[in-house]
């Protein structure tokens, strides 16, 4: 623990301005709820064109950079630039709800777990049987086999730096890959891993932008041996409209 500082809350953005003052917010008001004052927020803009740091500096949060457009690096970067002892990723597009910070600070504070992450949920009362089935069974594999989300990550310093954190190999998946790595570490340390019942809010935005037919060509695209360290081969991720929202 650095300068005081015991969590750190970790958040890659690319043109996030519409959102990442929101998924800042919710930290601050979470951590509030419950009793948590030792914390930092640092946001890694992954070479934004828009005003996603300076919103993110506004409302309190350390902003670093990293030009190298990359799920994996910024998570990455993010970690190493962070003081605290324990680490908390979320997404840009995300929001921290205080079930979710306590169950986090009780894994923390048992000393039983390496890490972990929770539930997945989309926003909008609007969606239909497609996402919200493909959601549901995302939930129940995180359950049965003990994997994460990239929109709510957590583990301790030591497990992210002695399992090389997140794999800058990959642009897409990386998350899976880094919960596997750390339930291999925690193995041999007597940790465990674990997945939060409460659910994260995220943006449903890319069942919005892309279809059921594009999305599952994605997948397909993916799985296709080394596609996953191609950037172009990872639209799904990394391509999508301009934001104008403040």
């Amino acid at each position: 623990m650095r300068d005081g500082v015991q969590t750190s809350f970790l958040i890659p953005a690319y043109n996030e301005q519409a959102l990442v003052g929101r998924a800042i917010s919710s930290i601050h008001e979470s951590a509030s709820l419950c009793g948590l004052d030792r914390y930092e927020i640092v946001v890694c803009d992954n070479d934004s064109t828009d005003r996603t740091a300076e919103i993110a500096e506004t409302l309190g949060a350390r902003v670093i950079h990293e030009p190298h457009r990359q799920i994996a690096r910024a998570r990455n970067a993010a970690a190493e630039a962070s003081m605290g002892s324990r680490l908390v990723w979320l997404d840009a597009d995300a929001t921290l709800p205080p079930e979710v910070l306590r169950g986090t600070i009780e894994a923390f504070d048992t000393g039983k777990f390496c890490g972990g992450g929770a539930q997945v949920e989309l926003e909008g009362e609007d969606l239909d049987w497609g996402p919200r089935c493909a959601i549901a069974t995302w939930n129940w594999v995180a359950r049965t086999f003990h994997l994460a989300a990239g929109s709510y990550f957590f583990s301790t310093r030591e497990a992210w730096s002695e399992t090389g954190g997140f794999d800058e190999r990959v642009y897409a998946a990386e998350e899976i890959g880094f919960a596997r790595a750390l339930k291999r570490w925690g193995k041999k340390h007597s940790l465990e891993f674990c997945v939060i019942k409460s659910p994260v809010p995220s943006s449903a935005r890319k069942i919005q932008q892309f279809t059921v037919r594009q999305t599952l060509w994605q997948m397909a695209v993916c799985a296709w041996p080394g596609n996953l360290s191609r950037r172009d081969r990872c639209a799904y991720w990394y391509e999508r409209p301009e934001t104008s929202g403040d």
